[in-house]
């Protein structure tokens, strides 16, 4: 596989992203940019993403149909908060052999097990 080259992180508009993540755990040579804003219409999405090989897409705020996918010719890796992104065109995906990823959903982590249990 690869080197993974250029993480974007899309519609990050708390700035939150760089907290939830290790990121350091990616090569040094990898280069993540993280938008606040939204990239706009789909020309803008694709003329704005075409580097990239990796997306991180939070939530359902920009949206990836097979017009969008089939202009992305460096797409490896779409990641989505949470199991399921409706704005997300699996199929198209799959097709394009562009791996889809999504993220747990609120309350999955285990809770401790109370004493005496």
């Amino acid at each position: 596989m690869p080197e993974i080259r250029r993480v974007a992180i899309l519609d990050d508009y708390q700035g939150a992203a760089r907290q939830y993540a290790d990121w350091s755990t990616l090569p040094d040579s990898t280069e993540l940019t993280v938008f606040t804003e939204p990239l706009g219409g789909t020309e803008d999405v694709i003329a704005v993403l075409e580097p990239f090989d990796v997306v991180v897409a939070m939530r359902e705020r920009t949206p990836f149909p097979a017009a969008v996918l089939d202009r992305l010719p460096n797409l490896r890796l779409l990641v989505t908060t949470g199991p399921v992104n409706a704005a997300i065109d699996v199929a198209a995906a799959q097709r394009r052999g562009i791996v889809v990823s999504g993220t747990r959903g609120p309350g999955w982590c285990r809770r401790p097990s109370s004493p005496g249990a």
